[in-house]
């Protein structure tokens, strides 16, 4: 379900705000610090929990306010709304869906699927395994349904086993009892990313030709420890290796999803355009996967769509927007950079960020294109 309305209150220098966006593509141009970035950081916090920009929200409270208030209303028969506020003198989240207070998380991952599209984008190349485990887990949290209960069973026993493993002296059967539950957990957290992944490689390729030839890249899931022995006993046998370490050193808690060309790691070899390119049809590939496996849409928030990529290659990003039929938010400094980007018949809607006199960004629509 697209969104379909959106009131921002006390997001960094965005002047209150009340916007109907269309249900397809939605452009926002505008000078650099306008607050483009702003409005797609609300739309990622209504949908996530947090900012894309700073590890604490209360951060993104603008300075006159006492807090940021965040609310969105997803179409459909009924609509939904849903809501989070962030006051500064408070570490409380609050968050609510259809009027009703929720309290996980969770909940507003599931209800708003989103994908960013931004300069951190690329940490899926040049970053830690973290981040590329965020990308998996994000996946198979959308279509395998008991994935969020193994995940969570299996951090809880991580966390005492690395507690037992910390304390220094521990007995072999707490150690034991947790290092079952460990393996447990743990193998059924890597037989829901592998069957993710087994669904997930054949749409990646299938987006990535799309987007740009690059034969020879290869994507190639490790589960975090050795192929060739059980996890019960990798973690029985490191036990005195992990206790000099104080932590657990292999498990799903290490896998990671290695992005190669040929034999070498293909941010090693790739131009910023070809890896923005391959970040791209990574995240176009989730929303694909996720409409064909549970028909829901995944929205997109694209920052400085234009950025690293030529006149073509644009063309194609936009052509695979337009042919997913999906909500696409994308900014732009340049008015002119997406200009013949879409099919005709695609609905565009258009707004203008700028700054006003107290140094507010403010939104204004722009005359609705239909190319």
């Amino acid at each position: 379900m697209p969104l379909d309305r959106l009131a921002f209150q006390g997001l960094r220098n965005l002047q209150a705000l009340e916007l109907s966006p269309g249900p397809r593509i939605n452009l926002f141009i505008g000078d650099n610090g306008t607050g483009k970035t702003s409005l797609l950081e609300g739309i990622h916090v209504l949908g996530m929990g947090r900012s894309f920009r700073t590890r604490q929200l209360r951060h993104a409270i603008a300075h006159e306010e006492d807090g940021v208030t965040l609310h969105g209303r997803l179409s459909g028969e009924p609509p939904l709304p849903i809501g989070v506020r962030r006051r500064r003198d408070s570490d409380e989240l609050e968050m609510r869906l259809s009027g009703e207070r929720v309290s996980r998380v969770s909940q507003l991952v599931e209800t708003l699927p989103l994908q960013l599209i931004n300069p951190d984008a690329f940490r899926l190349l040049e970053g830690s395994p973290a981040g590329r485990r965020e990308f998996l887990d994000w996946g198979v949290f959308h279509v395998k349904h008991d994935f969020l209960d193994a995940w969570k069973r299996f951090r809880r026993a991580l966390k005492h086993r690395n507690a037992l493993l910390r304390h220094g002296r521990m007995s072999d059967a707490s150690m034991g009892a947790w290092e079952r539950e460990l393996a447990h957990w743990g193998v059924r957290l890597d037989d829901l990313r592998r069957a993710w992944m087994d669904a997930f490689l054949p749409v990646f390729q299938e987006t990535l030709e799309g987007l740009i030839a690059l034969p020879g890249l290869e994507l190639r899931y490790t589960r975090g420890w050795d192929r060739k022995r059980q996890l019960a006993d990798v973690l029985e046998q490191s036990r005195e290796t992990d206790q000099q370490m104080g932590f657990t050193q292999q498990g799903p808690q290490r896998a990671d999803l290695g992005i190669r060309l040929g034999r070498r790691p293909a941010i090693e070899i790739l131009s910023r355009g070809q890896q923005k390119l391959v970040v791209s049809a990574l995240k176009l590939a989730q929303g694909r996967l996720l409409e064909r496996l549970t028909g829901r849409s995944c929205v997109y928030l694209i920052d400085d769509l234009p950025a690293e990529l030529d006149g073509d290659h644009r063309r194609v990003f936009c052509e695979w927007l337009t042919h997913m039929r999906c909500q696409a938010f994308i900014t732009s400094v340049d008015p002119n950079a997406l200009t013949g980007s879409w099919d005709v018949d695609t609905p565009v809607s258009m707004f203008h960020v700028k700054h006003t006199e107290a140094g507010q960004g403010q939104l204004l629509p722009m005359d609705r294109q239909t190319s």
